[in-house]
């Protein structure tokens, strides 16, 4: 059972990884990466959400009527999202201003629906909080990747510490605007993706048609 508690836990970091596997929740990465800061802050965030909500869904699932377990999946998720979102604006106002509307739009990321749907409803709390957990690392740990990289080459800073002198200030390094922007974040995620469909080849989607084998021309 440990055994498959673990597994549980770390097959959604790379194998099974939300992000790059099943394209869920990029959104956020698109959009609050710009800083390491951030990208920690939403990554924290999502997973305690993540986590608490399939345990409560999981307690309560034999009583959720079919008819209503969508709205009330999304009760308990909006929920638990408004207290984190008043504990971020009441001890890191700065960074709850930098994430803004995203923190509220976790109620309707594809990841925690898809978990406290697809999983949280059909097993024990302990295994539905492990899976969940599992899951908010995976995702978290792209944002984390993307948003270190976005802030070295966007700023040449780490957690808003200079890490490689600027050229302004008589340095060698030059940032690179591109980075903050939005799409060099889709850019870093589709290279990611391709970089572990490469060393995972069995995550590559099929062909969806076979080309022809081509004919040899007669002698």
């Amino acid at each position: 059972m440990r055994g498959g508690y673990w597994s549980t836990l770390t097959d959604p970091l790379i194998r099974q990884n939300p992000v790059t596997l099943q394209i869920l929740g990029i959104c956020s990465a698109l959009a609050v990466t710009t800083t390491l800061a951030t990208a920690v802050t939403m990554s924290a965030s999502l997973t305690i959400v993540v986590t608490l909500a399939a345990g409560v869904i999981s307690l309560i699932r034999r009583h959720i009527p079919d008819a209503i377990r969508l709205i009330v999946q999304i009760v308990i998720i909006a929920s638990l999202v408004i207290v984190i979102d008043q504990v971020l604006q009441a001890y890191l106002p700065d960074i709850s201003r930098a994430l803004s509307v995203y923190v509220g739009l976790i109620t309707t990321n594809c990841l925690v629906l898809g978990r406290t749907e697809a999983y949280a409803r059909h097993h024990a709390p302990l295994p539905a909080m492990i899976d969940a957990f599992g899951n908010g690392l995976g995702y978290s740990l792209i944002l984390i990747v993307i948003g270190g990289l976005r802030e070295v080459f966007g700023k040449g800073a780490l957690f808003g510490v200079q890490v490689l002198p600027l050229a302004s200030e008589g340095g060698w390094f030059t940032p690179l605007s591109l980075m903050l922007l939005a799409p060099s974040a889709f850019f870093l995620l589709g290279l990611l993706v391709w970089a572990v469909r490469s060393v995972l080849p069995e995550q590559s989607e099929p062909r969806e048609t076979t080309p022809p084998l081509s004919e040899e021309p007669a002698e």
